[in-house]
């Protein structure tokens, strides 16, 4: 019975202050809701970033080269040219834990098939490559570790560059000219959309960095090295040793050899009598960079 009186006086109480419930009741509403908003954005945000991180694959770490300093100007990473294929090879048999690598070389040049052509990005890998970037094929089949001993002409696409040379037609197993080079395509790799930069990760192709230094971009250096440590818990390990190994490696002359973190400006050292030889790593499981130098003083 009192249950039933309460409910009564309740009901009476809104329907004498009909603006004022229903004012409550919007804002509740409104409250309720604007916290239900946040929490999914706030999930599907880290969703992304999650799904970004991990596109890049677990245990990686990149090696990259790094930048010369001619009459005080530096060039930026990647400008030293220093890393060689021995030294990925190097890092292959030496060092614990590794399993994978893949030699890196990238370019951008016009690709064209029949009437239809496309200006994209091109990638020299190792077979490696797509798993350690966690990256599979949604048709046909990678190259294999025999196409990148032979520096066959085969390669892979990303949906991007697929459709905009061949439409809907699927291009497994067409020729793609890359340099009035032709290269037969064995499989498309499956989307991964913009990444965190807005770069389309689908506007790609992908070949044995052998076909690619020997046919289309020419050179013998790598731009960068991919490193997966098949145990979380030796990455740190292992990107030391890597680091002793390349040091043994690249010695120039007797000189100073430093080590810094790349989010510190420092100032420049006094110039050298040879190019100064630069890598950096980061690791994508702690996103901690490090590089270090080794030249000769003047």
């Amino acid at each position: 019975m009192r249950v039933g009186s309460t409910f009564n006086v309740a009901f009476r109480a809104l329907r004498r202050n009909k603006m004022r419930s229903v004012l409550t009741a919007l804002g509740i509403i409104i409250g309720v809701g604007a916290v239900i908003a946040m929490v999914g954005i706030g999930n599907g945000a880290k969703s992304q970033v999650e799904a970004q991180i991990a596109s890049l694959g677990q245990n990686v770490i990149l090696i990259f080269s790094g930048s010369t300093t001619s009459s005080g100007i530096r060039t930026g990473w990647g400008s030293a040219g220093t890393l060689k294929v021995e030294d990925a090879e190097a890092i292959r048999r030496e060092v614990p834990g590794v399993v994978g690598v893949s030699e890196e070389v990238v370019s951008t040049t016009q690709v064209a098939a029949g009437n239809q052509n496309w200006f994209t990005r091109i990638y020299g890998e190792s077979a490696d490559y797509f798993d350690i970037r966690q990256w599979p094929l949604a048709d046909g089949a990678p190259f294999t570790p025999q196409d990148v001993r032979s520096a066959n002409k085969v390669c892979v696409v990303g949906r991007t560059t697929a459709t905009q040379i061949y439409g809907n037609e699927d291009p497994d197993g067409q020729i793609l000219r890359i340099k009035e080079v032709p290269f037969t395509i064995t499989g498309v790799l499956t989307s991964k959309g913009l990444s965190t930069q807005g770069v389309d990760q689908d506007d790609i192709v992908i070949m044995p960095y052998t076909s690619a230094m020997k046919r289309v971009i020419g050179g013998t250096n790598l731009r960068n090295i991919n490193v997966q440590i098949g145990d979380a818990r030796q990455t740190e390990a292992a990107q030391q040793q890597i680091i002793l190994l390349l040091r043994q490696r690249h010695i120039f002359v007797r000189g100073a050899t430093t080590i810094s973190r790349c989010a510190i400006n420092r100032k420049s050292p006094k110039p050298l009598r040879q190019p100064r030889a630069c890598w950096g790593f980061c690791s994508a499981q702690s996103r901690v960079c490090r590089s270090w130098s080794a030249g000769s003083a003047s």
